[in-house]
């Protein structure tokens, strides 16, 4: 058996996603660029020392290296932090949609997730968000990740999306006469309240809250507010009280406005928001996570992929106003977020949102900001991920070429490191 268990960690390290090494590992990184985020600059001729997979020095290309240590050399590279999606369904398949989905069994998605993880991670995410996923899958995910058993990126799962009756995160596509599993499903506060402990007890890292109408869902108007003010204010108490944030779906400006009245920590999709919703967000420290590439695939794939004709009309009313409000929310000083709702497009090109970021008013660098180290303050991992800093995780990426100049080259990962594993591109020599 011992020798069995030697041979899997051997594999497994090969494979790029080995468990906790058994003994103190070092590497070196070595690049031509290093993209600080910290400091919001550029940094030329970058060497980046990782110990056990941690950061723990950060010098210049032809500093001393320790003996016995790994070395990569990235050569003409720049390298960046690992980056973070705050908004994403690994479950989730676009191509899937409408009626299309009930073709598979239910623990087809949680096999589709493996796949997804995996894509997810060679796109150069290392931390994602799940806001959304039924049958705990999103756990089952983190757990298997975590244990070295299939590779992808660091979660934060949601589990269950909590919602109202008829809602968005409500089945609404069936007839009464078919009924659906509904544990996501409160209409009272202290509904809601248990609701946020059941999903915590199950392995919830944050709470998501369907506040208004979507435009994926059958039946409701996209904008129109579902929970009361009593009812999110209870979600956002017991949430805060347990140590959790919470992430609300919101298109609709009174539905926004309520949810931040009540201390949301994050609005998501944020189409209909108003100079009111960015006092508001200023006011209570929130954030905006606008999935502002969207509407790009879901006009252009949608109705192949089975998309509701009502989803379609509800897309193209909401979707440029969504961008519009991006860029004004931007200019009031709203903090923003890298969130794509991977799954509504497909897992694993994540990264062809920045483009649009940045043609919707953000700077290169404001733009690869809101997938490191602002998406690491929304979280609350300013210890571990979101920056090439000492302490953090040495969790890195490279791609040819100038991100600030070209932020497209984001598109282009050439290189992954998770945890000080390199996990794409990249070779490693020893220094004696």
């Amino acid at each position: 058996m011992r020798s069995k268990s030697c041979l899997f960690v051997a594999l497994a390290s090969v494979a790029g996603f080995a468990a906790t090494p058994v003994s103190a590992k070092t590497v070196v990184v070595t690049a031509a660029h290093m993209i600080d985020v910290l400091g919001g600059k550029r940094v030329d001729d970058a060497q980046i020392t990782v110990v056990d997979g941690r950061i723990t020095a950060i010098g210049r290309r032809g500093d001393a290296i320790p003996a016995g240590a790994e070395r990569v050399d990235l050569g003409n590279r720049t390298v960046l932090p690992g980056l973070i999606d705050m908004h994403v369904h690994l479950t989730s398949d676009p191509t899937l949609s409408g009626y299309r989905g009930l073709e598979f069994t239910d623990s087809y998605w949680t096999v589709l997730g493996v796949a997804n993880a995996r894509k997810t991670l060679d796109a150069g995410f290392t931390t994602v968000r799940n806001v959304g996923s039924s049958d705990y899958a999103d756990v089952g995910l983190k757990q298997g990740i975590e244990r070295g058993e299939i590779p992808g990126p660091r979660i934060v799962p949601a589990t269950y999306a909590l919602g109202v009756t008829g809602g968005h995160c409500d089945a609404t596509e069936f007839p009464p006469s078919i009924t659906t599993a509904a544990p996501q499903i409160a209409n009272s506060p202290e509904g809601f309240r248990a609701a946020v402990r059941t999903i915590r007890k199950y392995g919830a890292q944050v709470v998501k809250v369907c506040m208004t109408g979507g435009v994926l869902s059958k039946g409701d108007s996209v904008g129109a507010q579902q929970l009361s003010y009593d009812e999110i204010k209870a979600i956002v108490d017991e949430a805060h009280m347990l140590g959790m944030r919470v992430a609300v779906h919101a298109h609709g400006t009174e539905g926004i406005n309520v949810a931040l009245r009540a201390g949301v920590d994050t609005i998501e999709h944020a189409s209909l928001a108003d100079a009111t919703s960015f006092k508001l967000a200023k006011e209570h420290g929130a954030w905006f996570d606008m999935d502002i590439y969207d509407d790009d695939y879901i006009l252009a794939e949608g109705a192949k992929n089975g998309v509701f004709q009502e989803s379609l009309d509800k897309e193209r009313a909401v979707g440029l106003k969504q961008r519009q409000t991006f860029r004004a929310a931007h200019a009031a000083g709203v903090k923003m977020l890298f969130g794509t709702d991977a799954g509504v497009y497909p897992n694993g090109n994540n990264a062809l949102q920045f483009a649009k970021m940045v043609e919707w008013g953000m700077t290169p660098m404001e733009a690869i900001q809101s997938a490191t180290s602002s998406a690491a303050q929304a979280l609350d991992r300013t210890a571990d991920v979101g920056a090439i800093a000492v302490g953090r995780y040495g969790d890195l990426v490279a791609v040819d070429g100038d991100p600030l100049a070209d932020i497209r080259t984001l598109e282009r990962v050439a290189f992954v490191m998770k945890g000080g594993v390199v996990v794409r591109g990249g070779s490693a020599s020893t220094e004696g």
